[in-house]
């Protein structure tokens, strides 16, 4: 029996224990309230409202430019959709790499106002004591190591992080510092998949993957990337489960020869 569906809302606590009932973790991407409702309804884990709304609702080249504001506005539209789904905020840029105060601040707002049930934060010992203090308040935290696109400007590319022994190790103490700080799940993103399998096996806490491979305890894809709605975006890492970008053209292609033919609307489609 899925942990998942033994419960009406899924939380840290189920998270868990999906992750240690051997029971792989499903997570997408949402930034509205018509696309929450769907994945919702189909029964997805968790729903991460990520930082990527920057790029894929606003056209950003990096994740760097989205304010609070505007990642509370997407999170409070997908917490009114999401009925079972545990609901994960990205706090942006600027947020909470500085004084832990301020950082607790922005979680702060972000669970008053939004309703979301858990914040994701990038970084790993650099940022241990801003994940404690949000914790100790009482705010779920996800941790996020690998490929942090908020630090784009620091690697200077998108290429897999940690195939270096210095590096691999880094990531390896940083996410047992994330556990210990009191994080309940981690994102590795774009790592090898061998030291995701081993970071993985040493934590009490879940993994969930992007460009990591199996041996994580779940997996997360932008919707928009796994939906074929980004034209000509397709790394290694993704399974594109449809081709919405040709479909929807296909769709207003014809909508827009039927009202240059008069044949939109007929007469069963007029009062």
């Amino acid at each position: 029996m899925s942990v998942n569906k033994e419960i009406k809302r899924v939380t840290t606590h189920t998270i868990r224990q999906m992750k240690a009932n051997g029971e792989k973790i499903a997570m997408l991407t949402g930034y509205d309230y018509s696309m929450a409702r769907i994945l919702d309804d189909a029964g997805i884990d968790i729903i991460l409202v990520g930082d990527s709304a920057a790029n894929v609702m606003a056209g950003y080249e990096t994740t760097v430019p989205i304010t609070l504001e505007e990642m509370m506005f997407h999170a409070a539209a997908v917490v009114r959709a999401a009925k079972h789904a545990l609901v994960v905020v990205d706090l942006p840029f600027g947020t909470y790499q500085g004084d832990s105060s301020d950082a607790l601040k922005a979680a702060v707002r972000v669970m008053k106002e939004t309703g979301a049930h858990a914040l994701k934060v990038e970084g790993g010992i650099e940022i241990q004591d801003t994940v404690k203090r949000i914790v100790n308040a009482g705010i779920p935290v996800m941790g996020h190591l690998g490929l942090t696109p908020q630090s784009i400007y620091k690697f200077g590319t998108y290429t897999v992080r940690a195939k270096e022994e210095a590096e691999a190790n880094k990531l390896k103490t940083d996410a047992k510092y994330l556990q210990d700080a009191g994080c309940f799940g981690i994102v590795l993103e774009k790592i090898p998949a061998q030291l995701a399998t081993e970071v993985t096996a040493s934590l009490a806490i879940p993994t969930i993957g992007i460009g990591a491979g199996a041996g994580c305890d779940g997996q997360v894809l932008v919707v928009h990337d796994m939906l074929g709605l980004n034209k000509g975006f397709k790394p290694k890492f993704l399974r594109q489960y449809l081709n919405l970008y040709e479909a929807i053209g296909e769709a207003v292609g014809h909508y827009i020869r039927d009202v240059k033919s008069s044949a939109f609307p007929n007469e069963n489609e007029q009062y």
